[in-house]
């Protein structure tokens, strides 16, 4: 078997990197075609040696690619990063006194408009539902809901 000159590993290095792989990936992949070609050459000749490597170099190339596409990217259990989402003790506490807040403002609020607020902040109902439950027009709706809406947000600013 011959040795291959550098200038071989570098041109199918910079043809997979022009690829968009990185560097890494590409001597990675370069090396991997140089075994395949060292075996290969034991049971036959190769009359183009540098293009055996850069035809193998791409196949692997585009084998990785739909390895990963497939069945995602590989990590290295040391390398995963474990973030901890649930919120601290002082969210928790917060969150709880403005839900308390929110709960006064809406016993400030009279019965008919806390009642239609309620149905379309939470219940999710439309205007036009809303409406017809209570037999008010839909203007009348928005604008219980446009006040205690106002009340509300005035009432949490202080806080």
């Amino acid at each position: 078997m011959k040795e291959f000159p550098p200038p071989i590993f570098a041109r199918v290095k910079a043809a997979l990197t022009r690829r968009g792989r990185s560097v890494q990936d590409a001597e990675d992949l370069v090396q991997e075609a140089w075994v395949r070609l060292a075996c290969y050459q034991r049971d036959q000749v190769v009359e183009q040696p540098e293009a055996f490597m850069m035809r193998t170099a791409l196949n692997l190339s585009v084998d990785a690619h739909r390895t990963r596409v497939s069945h995602g990217e590989e990590v290295l259990l040391e390398d995963v990063v474990l973030l901890d989402t649930a919120p601290g003790t002082e969210a928790i506490v917060l969150a709880r006194e403005r839900m308390a807040r929110l709960s006064l403002g809406l016993g400030r609020l009279n019965d008919k408009m806390r009642e239609i607020f309620l149905c379309h902040r939470v219940e999710g109902m439309t205007y036009e539902e809303i409406a017809q439950r209570y037999g008010m027009s839909i203007s009348t709706v928005e604008k219980y809901v446009a006040r205690a809406t106002l009340q509300l947000t005035s009432w949490m600013e202080g806080w």
